[in-house]
């Protein structure tokens, strides 16, 4: 019996040692299989929301150059009828160059609907702007300022308009993109990148080239037979206002960024509103200190298409320019006052093709050239926005924070 207890002694240890191992082995795949599960889960937990978050910087990026576009197409087609119409004033009768100042200005009212809009907190995502609130006689001083600005400036570009071919105007008006880049370059600290310095090299080429080829041409018969002297008031005129209109974009970027320090819905439309009032004002004052009021009433009988297409003229104008107005606004908050004024320089090639339609100006191959460079540098500095945008979705990707297993999760 002794015997028999010490052999089963032995193999009831090495049994139990045998479990022991097995169960040891067992619980070590246990533990490897439950950091597995943890890895998993925790790859999962942080993995989604960070997927989440590009998908959603991707939407915002798309919805935010549909904006653009949307701001640009109204820019374009706005101004250019606006253009068109008011050159038709001119040619069909219309001698007030006042009236061609205030139906710039006076559409405003229709801004009026969009405070009963439920729109969007801001109109973009610029999360830096301070929250504070300017006191009242700041933003009466800013309103007051920038429409004494814009008043003088359309006045200016109605004398242009007055004197000028509408593709020698327009051309001109491209000048303003330079303009602007000086401006900004002082008061919002633009940096220029060589797609930008391309993009206003190419802009200001397009439109001197045309300036010199339709001064080359003013023998021919035009559309408007001006004589030089008001050729050359309406060449000044048209580069002082499209100096003002460059400096008027870079106050107004300026003022949202350092005065109101944000840009929601309701600041966009008062700045519109508040300033197109200070700036009607004065034009209604300088259309009855000049006496051009009296001769309004025979300007519209004597109007070549009728009183009806004389005030549909003026009216259309006045609703045109105003869309032009939200639209630049709109590009001003969502990418710069230079990119607004880029857009705007768009239009250079379009109205002289449209102009050979309407008024049968004469279409020289150089003005091809000059819309081939226009288009050119509007795409250079498109593409300029779109690497900043791109740098930017990096940026923002990089930041996005990566799942870590805690320690007691692992040995838990």
């Amino acid at each position: 019996m002794g015997e028999t207890q010490e052999v089963q002694h032995p193999h009831e240890t090495s049994f139990t040692i045998h479990m022991g191992e097995s169960q040891e082995v067992q619980l070590s795949k246990i533990e490897a299989n439950g950091v597995q599960q943890t890895n998993s889960l925790e790859g999962n937990k942080f993995g989604g929301p960070m997927n989440e978050s590009m998908t959603m910087s991707k939407k915002r990026i798309y919805y935010r150059w549909f904006r653009i576009a949307i701001h640009s197409a109204l820019m374009l087609v706005s101004s250019s009828a606006a253009i068109l119409l008011g050159r038709l004033y001119y040619e069909k009768g219309g001698k007030s160059k006042w009236m061609g100042t205030l139906v710039q200005l006076c559409g405003f009212p229709i801004m009026l609907p969009y405070y009963f809009i439920t729109a969007p907190k801001n109109l973009t995502t610029n999360s830096s702007i301070h929250p504070n609130q300017p006191s009242a006689s700041m933003l009466a001083f800013v309103y007051v300022s920038i429409g004494l600005l814009l008043a003088f400036d359309c006045y200016l570009y109605a004398i242009g308009l007055w004197y000028l071919p509408v593709s020698t105007y327009s051309l001109i008006c491209s000048s303003q993109l330079a303009f602007n880049a000086f401006f900004s370059y002082f008061l919002n600290s633009l940096k220029f990148t060589p797609y930008i310095v391309n993009s206003l090299v190419l802009l200001t080429i397009s439109a001197t080239l045309l300036v010199f080829q339709n001064e080359s041409s003013s023998d021919d018969s035009d559309s408007t037979q001006t004589s030089k002297k008001k050729y050359v008031i309406g060449f000044i005129c048209t580069v002082g206002a499209s100096a003002g209109y460059g400096l008027w974009l870079s106050l107004t970027q300026l003022v949202f960024k350092k005065v109101m320090k944000r840009e929601t819905f309701k600041v966009v439309i008062d700045m519109i509103m508040y300033t197109s009032l200070v700036a009607t004002c004065v034009t209604v004052v300088g259309l009855f200190a000049s006496g051009e009021w009296n001769g309004l009433r025979n300007e519209m009988n004597e109007y070549e298409l009728g009183k009806v297409s004389y005030v549909l003229n003026l009216t259309f104008t006045a609703t045109l320019w105003q869309l032009f107005t939200i639209g630049c606004f709109g590009l001003i908050t969502e990418v710069s006052s230079l990119f607004s004024n880029a857009i705007s320089a768009l239009g250079v090639p379009i109205v002289p093709m449209l102009a050979v339609v309407v008024f049968h100006d004469k279409m020289h191959g150089i003005k091809a050239i000059s819309m081939v460079l226009a288009i050119w540098g509007i795409i250079s500095y498109v593409y300029q926005q779109y690497i900043d945008d791109t740098t930017s979705e990096n940026t923002v990707t990089s930041h996005v924070p990566i799942a870590s297993v805690p320690q007691e999760e692992v040995h838990r």
